[in-house]
């Protein structure tokens, strides 16, 4: 039981540092909303969480870190990328795809999704805590 707890805080861990990423790439979009030819940032990781928790697929052992990853990824090396948005409306003349009702929607969802995210780790360390007083 204790292990299934600390592979669930190692991916909580992992989307809290996404939520907090994207809740910066959104910041960064919102404040840029004036700059001619700013491109939006995104964040992608829910795609690779969803590929490294596959169960499907195999796990390739790397013997060597110049070796090709193969398979799903370790929960441990699962990527979280900033993107630029180069395909998304560029419904302005100054060539800035920002907007404005697109990026407090999308920070609003974000709080909500780092709160559940939060609520989850606690409730996972305080299943740790029961362990360890259990033990005693």
């Amino acid at each position: 039981m204790a292990i299934r707890i600390f592979n669930n805080i190692t991916v909580l861990e992992k989307a809290l540092n996404a939520s907090w990423l994207r809740n910066e790439a959104i910041s960064n979009n919102i404040a840029n909303i004036d700059t001619p030819g700013y491109k939006r940032q995104t964040v992608e990781f829910e795609s690779f969480l969803a590929e490294a928790l596959d169960k499907r697929k195999i796990e390739g052992y790397r013997t060597h870190e110049k070796h090709i990853p193969i398979g799903r990824q370790n929960v441990n090396n699962i990527a979280i990328e900033i993107k630029e948005d180069r395909i998304g409306n560029q419904m302005r003349i100054d060539k800035n795809n920002v907007d404005i009702d697109a990026e407090m929607a999308l920070l609003a969802k974000n709080n909500i999704y780092y709160n559940a995210v939060v609520q989850q780790l606690s409730k996972q360390f305080n299943a740790l805590k029961m362990v360890i007083n259990e033990r005693r």
